[in-house]
């Protein structure tokens, strides 16, 4: 739903400026939610970029004490204050809206990029014109011995994951190439693209929109692909609650199945979907976020057939064994939380 202009508004005069005198190739988008601890680590690291870009920001309706203000970002920013909290998947559908530049990238406040990390994934945008998104080698900010994330999985019966998450770094080497989908906390994607395919669906609100967006990407017949030298470092979790975040990805990890995967491959492997989804939720009652697991498996259930019926309208271009060329069909690959990267 479109935030109305007592909900949304300029804190600045509105118009995209570059941190150069060169035209952007991309707008950079971060969309804030009680995030003002990162701003000061988010500025140094917007400010050393070696590409020049656009820069929006949107606050999803923080408290009053956390949210930005001009001197938290670059001086070429331009902030959008929303009354309301629209999610992360509407709020970076407009700031998309906004940008006028061929690519747009995506940036949550807490993760820090390299000063090369916009103009590396430019560089692959350019050479590869078969991808529409490309994901940064994430690290853990808060212990950089571990990978944050390497590329999102999904396992051919439901479950996702971002590859590498947690994994000792000197155990696994970041791998340039392709990946099921990209994770949004840091991603450069083709605007057209993005907006040819609806951008994020905003439904989900926050949580598993980027995998369902690469899912609809992919049937389109585009690509997603990781670029190992794009580097960025991810605190992750930082303005969400443990059962708040449950609660969503079960819910829209079932929707973004339900939606996107093929025919040929969704109705043999239904039976074994189920028995899975039925196994997480018997687990569940031994977590200590069990209940909001639960909740968000009973959300998911009984919105499935309004979510059916968007089947008919994703744009299907691909063919099944390309899909199923990406997706996970190992079960100890779930546990592992391993990454599955295809070179190119």
């Amino acid at each position: 739903m479109q935030p109305t202009r007592a909900q949304m508004r300029w804190t600045d005069a509105p118009g995209a400026r570059s941190n150069s005198d060169m035209v952007p190739a991309a707008s950079i988008l971060i969309v804030c939610f009680n995030s003002r601890a990162h701003f000061p680590r988010l500025k140094v690291s917007l400010e050393a970029q070696t590409a020049p870009y656009a820069l929006y920001v949107l606050d999803n309706a923080s408290h009053a004490d956390e949210r930005p203000l001009a001197e938290d970002f670059p001086a070429h920013a331009e902030i959008l204050q929303s009354d309301t909290n629209l999610g992360f998947a509407a709020a970076n559908n407009r700031l998309v809206e906004l940008a006028q530049t061929e690519f747009v990238a995506l940036l949550n406040p807490d993760a820090f990029p390299a000063p090369d990390w916009l103009e590396r994934l430019l560089n692959a945008a350019t050479h590869d014109t078969e991808a529409a998104a490309f994901g940064s080698t994430q690290i853990m900010a808060n212990d950089e011995t571990r990978w944050d994330g390497l590329g999102d999985c999904l396992h051919v019966l439901g479950p996702s994951w971002r590859g590498g998450h947690g994994v000792a770094r000197d155990g696994l080497p970041a791998r340039e190439g392709e990946s099921f989908s990209v994770c949004a906390a840091a991603a450069l994607y083709r605007r057209e693209a993005w907006r040819t395919i609806g951008g994020f669906d905003e439904s989900f609100f926050c949580f598993a929109e980027d995998l369902d967006l690469g899912f609809r990407l992919r049937l389109a017949g585009w690509r997603c692909v990781q670029i190992a030298d794009a580097l960025v470092h991810h605190v992750g979790g930082a303005s969400t609650s443990s059962d708040f975040s449950t609660f969503h990805s079960a819910r829209n990890g079932l929707w973004a199945y339900a939606k996107n995967m093929p025919a040929l491959l969704y109705w043999p492997l239904l039976p074994a979907h189920l028995a899975l989804v039925a196994a997480f939720y018997l687990r569940s009652f031994a977590r200590i976020d069990g209940k909001a697991y639960r909740r968000g498996l009973r959300d998911g259930l009984a919105a499935l057939p309004r979510l059916w019926r968007t089947r008919g309208a994703i744009k299907r271009q691909m063919r099944t064994r390309d899909i199923a060329r990406v997706l996970t069909w190992s079960f100890s690959a779930i546990v592992a939380r391993r990454v599955k990267i295809i070179s190119r």
